[in-house]
């Protein structure tokens, strides 16, 4: 029976949980996931996850956040001062803004901390630093 190896470009259904069971993401109810394995774009512990699966396999699997979204990184969170946004800008806690990265990409951000003078906006992956399980059905080998 056919089974995964690196290049192959797959589709699989997925539900991905953190510790304590709840549900950060989903392919139900949705097309599956395609991607090349071994690729880019997927993180580590997923790709690694899907080699050597086989076609209708099921399979779950907890990836440690080193080889998922990485730690948690207080460095990432910077203060800004409130005269550097817009005037009409209002933030509040739990906020998600776009912000712009070194590099040039658009990054989803979180506002952690609002005071009359400044922003604290944490530039941390939203998942950084928790260990994630999934649950991963090969549905296509191709």
């Amino acid at each position: 029976m056919k089974e995964v190896k690196l290049n192959d470009t797959i589709k699989v259904h997925y539900t991905g949980k953190l510790n304590n069971g709840n549900i950060f993401d989903s392919s139900e109810n949705r097309e599956p996931l395609q991607f090349i394995a071994g690729q880019d774009g997927i993180i580590q512990g997923f790709n690694d996850a899907v080699l050597g699966m086989k076609l209708n396999e099921t399979k779950t699997v907890t990836i440690p956040s080193e080889q998922a979204y990485g730690a948690r990184k207080e460095e990432f969170v910077q203060e800004v001062s409130r005269a550097q946004l817009p005037p009409d800008m209002q933030p509040k806690i739990g906020d998600e803004l776009m912000a712009q990265a070194e590099n040039g990409q658009s990054q989803k951000v979180k506002v952690i901390d609002v005071t009359e003078e400044s922003v604290k906006i944490d530039y941390n992956h939203p998942l950084a630093g928790e260990d994630l399980t999934f649950e991963i059905k090969v549905v296509e080998i191709q």
